[in-house]
Parts: C-alpha cells; structure tokens; sequence
C-alpha cells in the first residue's frame, strides 16, 4: 500500500541525499499496510521527485523522539518542536531505500488528484 506524502522541497532533497533519515508528522495514516511513500515536493516545487519505503514508525513522547532521532532529523531541534507545537506525542517515520525519479513527475497526470495537504492513499 502506498501514500502520496506532501514534504517541504528543503526537505524531500535531504532525504533523497540520505542526510534526513527521518520523516515527522503530528498525524499518521491509520492503515497499517501502508510500506511505501511516494514524495511530493510541495511548493515551489509542485511535483513527486521519488519514493522511499518504510523501515518503522516511531510514536513517542517528544523529548524522547527527538533524543532517537536527532542524529539524522535533518532539522534542528528548535524547528522539531516548533513544528509539534501543542502536541504530547509525535511520529518519526524511519526512511529506506529512498529512491529520487530522474525526471518529476506532475501529481495530475500521473494520479488525477490534487496535493494533499498531509497525506493521499494511492491504492
């Protein structure tokens, strides 16, 4: 099963240089089948550039969350819990074998839909 992840372009290009080895969101996908993530760099960018698939998911308190992931969060500390603003818990999903398309692809041509602003099922 695959989900259609809206990511910062600043971002989606950390994870394809294997600098950001960690995806976080306040909110996760509720089917358990979903192993594989296709990246849409979100504006400017505006296109799917690569997919990754899905090592774990990590749901845990945020001190703890950051202490196991800040080595490759490929964000600083004070952006981590500025971005969990409010939140108890968060989740950090574990990147693998992360894939960047040799050329973009249009999100409307190739699924009909439009970009989610967290997360689309694609199948």
């Amino acid at each position: 099963m695959r989900v259609l992840l809206s990511i910062k372009p600043e971002f989606a290009v950390k994870i394809f240089s294997g600098e950001k080895k960690f995806e976080f969101r306040r909110s996760i996908f509720k089917n358990k089948k979903v192993n594989k993530i296709i990246v849409y760099a979100s504006s400017p960018t505006q296109k799917i550039i690569g997919e990754f698939e899905i090592e774990e998911i990590i749901n845990d308190k945020l001190q703890s969350l950051w202490k196991k992931t800040k080595e490759h969060a490929g964000i600083p500390e004070e952006y981590f819990y500025r971005y969990f603003n409010e939140k108890q818990m968060g989740y950090a999903i574990k990147i693998k074998k992360p894939r960047k398309y040799k050329n973009p692809v249009c999100i409307k041509e190739k699924y009909n839909i439009n970009p989610p602003q967290s997360f689309s099922y694609l199948e």
